[in-house]
Order: C-alpha cells, then sequence, then structure tokens
C-alpha cells in the first residue's frame, strides 16, 4: 500500500487572513500591491519593506499577468465567440438583430448624454454671463456712489 504525501499549505487559521488578503490583493491588481506597500511604508517602514521584498520575491512587481489583462483577454474572447456563428440561422438572425438593436439604444443614449451635457455647459456658461452682468453693473453703481460722494 502505498501512501500520497501532499504539501503543506499555509492556510489554517493562523495564515487564514494572509492568504485572503493576498487573494484579495491579487484581484485587485498590481496598483494594489504598490498602493499596499506604499500605506505600509507611510504608516509603519517595516511593513513596507517586508512586501517589497515578498512583492519582489514573489515575482509579483514583474508580473505581467494582471487582473486587467486577464479581463481584457476574456472580453476579447467573449467578443470573438459573439461575432461567430453556431450554425442556426434563426439564431443567428435573432442576434443579428439583438445586437443591432442594442448598438442603435447605445447610440441613442450616447447623443441624450451629448444632448444633457450641452444643455449642462451652457446653463453653466449662462449662469456665469449673468453673474458677471450683475458684478459689472454692481461695480458701475458703486463706481457711481463714490464719484458722487466726491463732489
Amino acid at each position: 500500500m502505498s501512501t500520497v504525501t501532499h504539501p503543506t499549505q499555509m492556510t489554517g487559521p493562523r495564515f487564514g487572513w494572509l492568504s485572503r488578503t493576498e487573494a484579495w490583493l491579487d484581484d485587485k491588481g498590481k496598483g494594489a500591491w504598490i498602493a499596499a506597500m506604499a500605506l505600509g511604508f507611510i504608516f509603519f517602514w517595516p511593513v513596507g519593506l517586508a512586501l517589497l521584498f515578498y512583492m519582489i520575491w514573489s515575482k509579483r512587481m514583474f508580473n505581467s499577468s494582471c487582473s486587467r489583462r486577464t479581463n481584457a483577454k476574456a472580453w476579447s474572447r467573449t467578443a470573438r465567440t459573439a461575432m461567430s456563428t453556431t450554425g442556426n440561422s434563426a439564431f443567428d438572425a435573432y442576434k443579428a438583430d439583438t445586437l443591432r438593436r442594442l448598438e442603435e439604444e447605445q447610440m441613442n443614449f450616447e447623443s441624450f448624454l451629448e444632448r444633457l451635457r450641452e444643455a449642462k455647459d451652457k446653463s453653466e456658461f449662462d449662469q456665469f454671463m449673468d453673474e458677471r452682468a450683475r458684478k459689472a453693473k454692481s461695480d458701475a453703481t458703486n463706481a457711481d456712489d463714490a464719484s458722487d460722494k466726491t463732489i
């Protein structure tokens, strides 16, 4: 009878929060590791130094598998899948119609947002011009009052 030995992992109660923190930082990407290291240096420099050494030792600092890049690869794979045909002409027609309708809705929404931004910009500009005109009028009134007092 043979026995198989498994390597022990640091997942016990003593290291559970460390592994959860490491997984959370890995999910957030390289920026989260750098931010944690910077905060470690700010609050207690040995923690920042320990994080820096850990990042270099575990090759997280130079690792190209950042979560954003992984998401970009998954997104491009999804886009390729969405554009491919299934072989079922009815479903492909339905998918093409749905994609066309969604693109049209997106264009309509983007044009709505553009009109909304233009209206906001116009109202802010009108408010600025009104305030400027009021200020110029009050300055002229104050100047007239000052000249009346000097005569």
